[in-house]
């Protein structure tokens, strides 16, 4: 039941879904966490941030595309955001707000337990924050045959140069081993929701597709990698590992596998 005392933690996106709002409030019921989490869609960015400080929000997950913008709200960056400058967790202590990124982490550990050799090209669809913690994760897994594709060729350049990768504009008749999309292609609600972020030839050609794209939990990408019987690294499970760090840095408290897999299950079955 709703009350007074409960402690609220927040998401704000351009397209909010209900997944790690599903996720935190059945772990918050099944640790007997006196919580809530609700999802949002701000108008303002900067309004929206105060109301965290101001309302004593505990928690703020951070989505596409305020993940750079929001750096210059907060009060203290934690090494895991500055390192790559985005931010997708803001922690609230007494109106003090510090940024995390734990996308980070999650991708790290999805490229680590795929197998994929370091040795494989990659193509990197992306330049917005989510890329930049994407290219981060690829190139400290090792990969250094990655090419980063942009529209923005000043965004596209600045962050290949960052890492030592190429750039191109568009995807065009590249093929690569690795096929990543980090940007709204794909994504539910936007206008290229039934979009490939990569051609079938390229598809056809790779050996691994990633979809950073969360809802649905199945794009148009994925689809088709499945179909073509290729590896598949999904955004869904990119939400569920970077929802779990976010928990434990809002809570204190990190739920064991089994709470995790169940809440997972309850936002599968619930989407």
């Amino acid at each position: 039941m709703l009350n007074k005392d409960m402690t609220l933690c927040i998401s704000l996106s351009a397209r909010p879904s209900n997944n790690g709002t599903r996720f935190h409030n059945h772990l918050y019921e099944s640790l007997g966490l006196n919580w809530i989490y609700k999802a949002f869609a701000p108008t303002d960015l900067a309004q929206a941030i105060a109301g965290v400080r101001g309302l004593g929000i505990r928690g703020c997950a951070i989505s596409m595309p305020y993940k750079e913008d929001v750096i210059a709200l907060v009060d203290r960056m934690d090494a895991s955001a500055s390192a790559i400058d985005s931010v997708n967790t803001i922690v609230n202590d007494d109106g003090v707000l510090t940024a995390y990124n734990t996308d980070y982490s999650a991708i790290a550990s999805l490229i680590e337990r795929s197998g994929i050799d370091p040795r494989s090209s990659v193509l990197l669809r992306g330049s917005g924050g989510m890329a930049k913690a994407t290219a981060a994760a690829f190139r400290d897994a090792g990969f250094t045959d990655v090419t980063i594709v942009a529209r923005n060729e000043a965004r596209g350049r600045a962050l290949a140069e960052l890492y030592g990768f190429g750039w191109r504009p568009e995807p065009g008749d590249a093929t690569a081993a690795v096929l990543v999309n980090v940007t709204p292609i794909g994504m539910a609600g936007g206008d290229e929701e039934h979009a490939l972020a990569f051609s079938e030839d390229a598809i056809s050609a790779s050996a691994v597709v990633f979809d950073v794209v969360a809802l649905p939990a199945e794009t148009p990408l994925i689809a088709a990698a499945r179909a073509a019987g290729k590896t598949v690294i999904t955004g869904a499970e990119v939400a569920t590992l970077q929802a779990l760090e976010q928990f434990v840095l809002y809570t204190g408290v990190r739920p064991t596998p089994a709470q995790v897999q169940a809440a997972e299950d309850y936002m599968r079955s619930a989407a």
